[in-house]
Order: structure tokens, then sequence, then C-alpha cells
């Protein structure tokens, strides 16, 4: 193919499309327990997580619920994936090799997010929250009726591969996915660039401006405990009680188990099957069962 301006843009184009198709074709599997945010500056703090209102009787004046704010910021980071292609073999034409590796790059950057939001999802055993305790942790500081702080955990112990449960139902969820810039296709691809001058070599790449953090701990609760029966269901009743400042019931409802492939079997036995044991399950369909590569 002769090299000129013309030839380079369609180039550019049709590698373009594959991008964007490969792109479109990936539909993460997090969406449900992760809140999306657009974010305009280089970090977004959240001083509102945590904070919880209750109703009462309107006796006389409002009375003004004073919200504790808490600093917990996400700072955005950049990511980048580039590849080359050399110039012999635009002029060859055998460009058309590189097709695929361009929807490959399309599939890596709809996927990347996945790698960021699990990546925090495994590490919420050391990693904190808004709160200052790791996101799982057996002592978040909750007030009580009495105004005494109390520890609230979410975790279960042990010391196994972990599995979760979240409440996929709010507004709020567990993770919080924030995104500055969105993936973008972009090239160096002209003679003068210093790519094709010095190294005979056309550049195309992605890059994007996100990053991700805890949103409320209160929506989810983990357990490297054996996976079985009994865990689970002490795991559902320890979410389902939670109560908030001041003894203020949180209604929280666990909508899905999110598990490892090697917990795949166990997951979908415990809410799939109709009997267990020969008796009757009680937790069939009890919850949507999420069984990721990613963990």
């Amino acid at each position: 193919m002769m090299i000129n301006q013309q030839n380079l843009r369609a180039l550019f184009t049709g590698y373009k499309a594959a991008f964007q198709n490969a792109f479109a074709g990936i539909s993460p599997d997090f969406t449900p327990f992760v809140m999306d945010v657009p974010s305009t500056t280089g970090q977004e703090t959240y001083p509102w997580l945590g904070s919880t209102t209750a109703f009462r009787e309107w006796l006389g004046d409002r009375i003004i619920q004073n919200l504790k704010l808490h600093d917990y910021t996400i700072k955005n980071k950049t990511f980048e994936n580039t590849v080359g292609v050399p110039r012999e073999t635009i002029e060859d034409d055998t460009f058309g090799v590189f097709g695929p590796m361009m929807a490959q790059l399309g599939q890596d950057a709809a996927n990347h997010p996945a790698l960021l939001v699990y990546e925090m999802l495994t590490a919420g055993f050391s990693r904190k929250c808004y709160d200052g305790q790791f996101f799982f942790d057996i002592d978040h500081p909750v007030v009580n009726e009495a105004g005494e702080e109390v520890s609230v955990s979410n975790f279960q112990g042990g010391a196994g591969a972990a599995w979760y449960l979240m409440d996929t139902s709010r507004v709020m969820k567990p993770l919080i996915l924030q995104r500055r810039k969105n993936y973008n296709f972009v090239a160096l691809d002209q003679d003068r660039d210093e790519n094709v001058f010095m190294r005979k070599e056309f550049v195309y790449g992605t890059d994007a401006r996100l990053n991700v953090g805890y949103g409320l701990w209160q929506l989810a609760y983990a357990s490297k405990q054996e996976l079985t029966s009994e865990n689970f269901n002490l795991a559902m009743a320890a979410m389902q009680g939670m109560t908030g400042d001041k003894g203020k019931k949180l209604g929280i409802k666990p909508t899905m188990l999110v598990v490892p492939p090697t917990l795949r079997a166990k997951a979908l036995q415990i809410i799939n099957s109709e009997q267990i044991d020969g008796t009757t399950n009680i937790n069939r369909n009890a919850v949507d069962v999420l069984v990721t590569p990613w963990l």
C-alpha cells in the first residue's frame, strides 16, 4: 500500500472500527455491585459515605440531624495500552493481520475496569474504606442507641477461598468506579512522528483516566470459611441484622453471591438445588450467583 495521508486515514478508520466493535462486545459482570461515578477533577472526595438519617414523628420543630463527614478520596490514575505496526507491513499490504490485535486492544480496554474492580474487592481485607477500617473487617465503628461506639463486622473470618454476599438493590453500592476520561483509540502514524521517522513504526494505542474505591461496607459481606449452607445462612443473617448509628435498621437484603470459579459447584448447589442431603433447600433462589473468572 502506498503510504499517503488518504491511505493512512483509511487504515486508522479500519483499526479504530475493530477496536470499537470489540470494546462494545464486552458486558462487565460487576455492574450490579459497582456504582459508576463520573469525575471532573484529578480526584473526588465522598464526604457523605456512611451518613445515615432517620425519620421521626414531626412534633414541634424539625430536628436537624448533623451528619458526620468523612474525607474518603479516590484519586484518578492514567492507564495506557499501546502496540506498534512496522512501516514495511503497511507498505507490503500485510497490515490486515494486525486487525485482530486492534480488536484485542478493544477487548482489553473494555475488561480493564474489571481488573481494577476485582483487585480492589480482593484487597478489601487489607485496604481501608471511609471509616478508617479495612473494608472487610470485624470492628467497623457504629454508635448504638445509648450513644456508645460499638464494633460491627462484615467479615466471617476463615482462611480459605473468599466468597462475597452483596446487596445490589440500592442506589449506593459496595464499590465505586470513578471515570475521568473514557478509553479512546489514538495513533502516531505521520511521517514526522518520531516513532515513524526513527524506528519505521506506526503506533496505535488506547488510554483512560479512572480509578476504583470503596463505597458502603454495609452492603458487602466476605467470608473465607468453607462455603456451606450453614455459613451462607450465618452470613445472610449477619447482613440482614446490620444497623446504623443509633440502632437504625438498614433493611439490607443480600441479592448476590459472588464466587471464584473454584467455588462454582458449591455456590450453585446451595442456591439452585431443590434439596440438599434429602432435605428441602431453604436457600433455593435466595440470591443470584455470579461466578467470575476475575477472582
